[in-house]
């Protein structure tokens, strides 16, 4: 029996909704170490079926198997996100009270939401990609960003926040997600790179245009500098930074980051010491002709960047969080406003290295266009 890719992925992803169901109605499951192993079975149960039915098919890449396990678990996400916020109910509620109650905050529900509807269909595009022995270079970066900067805020911030004292075994099911998008990101960086739309003397050319007349990228260097300034500034607040401006902001236009889940202090703080340098180097790569890695790190980064900021608006904003940490209404616009921007700062920059390459490539050796024109 032959498993179809794009199909065959979406049928067996919506089967965690019969899936959830049955084990929700099975009372045995009321204990947090019950709920683990049955957690880690049905996953294994999962990628042996997809390694079964598509054995002898499908390409050799194991992506298409991690993708395609992965995409089972993004529904499982979106029904939890579903059922706390009132859509449905009776799938995954023996999970949520035994397994990892974290999930029910406003921060839980919206990555799950994230990885429901975003990172599935990502998946999805992925899966098909590979099956028809298409590059998905571009979209395993995005995809990368996004899943790592969910882990690294969400596990931190359980342990530090509240509800660091209800953290169950089924907590351990979140580590593939740290080992798997390590392994996964050094296969995606060692594909090959789409072959340069540019000849030598139109990279050449383009390399020695000086910043004045590169009037988007003296743009997009000076939006970066705004997104920087902004990140430091939040990384003060959330440590407490004792001048009025910082109690001025966290107590009118963001009180979310005094939340006591601990997420949103552990998001600025990744922001602060990751996001932040990374904006520099993107000023210096615009800065600096020949900066080849940074069209790589500019889609792994504005995956990251969606991906947090979504959350974190969405956190602010929800009726889960207590009402003393949501964002004012008379600030919702430029909360918003502010938020917005500064998620399409890294997009503007992945797009523009995306759409301009020759800028960033390296240097043609010299001599080379000699020869070209001699062949």
């Amino acid at each position: 029996m032959r498993l179809p890719a794009a199909p065959g992925a979406v049928g067996l992803s919506l089967a965690a909704f019969p899936v959830s169901y049955a084990l929700n109605c099975v009372a045995a499951l009321a204990h947090p170490g019950a709920i683990a192993v049955t957690g880690a079975l049905v996953l294994l149960a999962v990628f042996s079926m997809v390694y079964l039915l598509g054995e002898g098919r499908h390409p050799q890449d194991p992506l298409f198997y991690v993708f395609t396990v992965f995409s089972f678990t993004s529904v499982i996400d979106l029904i939890i996100s579903l059922e706390e916020d009132g859509y449905i109910s009776g799938f995954m509620e023996f999970y949520i009270k035994e397994g990892e109650p974290y999930l029910r905050t406003a921060y839980g529900i919206m990555i799950c939401y994230w990885d429901g509807i975003v990172h599935y269909l990502l998946y999805l595009a992925m899966i098909v990609a590979i099956t028809q022995r298409k590059s998905y270079r571009t979209l395993g970066l995005y995809w990368l960003g996004s899943l790592m900067m969910s882990i690294v805020v969400f596990l931190p911030g359980n342990m530090l926040g509240k509800y660091s004292s209800e953290i169950h075994p089924s907590f351990l099911l979140n580590v593939p997600y740290i080992l798997i998008p390590i392994w996964a990101g050094m296969r995606l960086f060692s594909q090959p790179k789409p072959l340069p739309c540019c000849t030598a003397e139109k990279v050449a050319a383009e390399q020695q245009r000086s910043l004045y007349q590169r009037p988007l990228d003296s743009g997009l260097i000076l939006f970066l500098l705004a997104a920087a300034t902004f990140t430091f500034f939040r990384g003060l607040v959330v440590l407490d930074c004792p001048s009025d401006s910082c109690f001025d902001y966290i107590y009118q236009y963001e009180p979310y980051l005094r939340d006591p889940v601990a997420y949103p202090k552990v998001q600025m703080l990744v922001y602060m010491f990751y996001v932040l340098p990374f904006f520099c180097l993107g000023i210096y790569g615009l800065l600096r002709p020949g900066c080849s890695w940074l069209p790589d790190w500019a889609l792994v980064f504005a995956g990251a960047v969606a991906q947090a900021q979504f959350s974190h608006v969405g956190s602010s904003l929800h009726h889960r969080t207590p009402y003393p940490y949501r964002t004012p209404e008379e600030v919702w616009w430029v909360f918003l406003l502010t938020n917005v921007l500064y998620a399409l700062g890294p997009h503007l920059l992945a797009y523009r290295c995306l759409r301009s390459p020759g800028f960033f490539q390296p240097a043609a050796p010299a001599g080379q266009d000699g020869i070209k024109k001699h062949q």
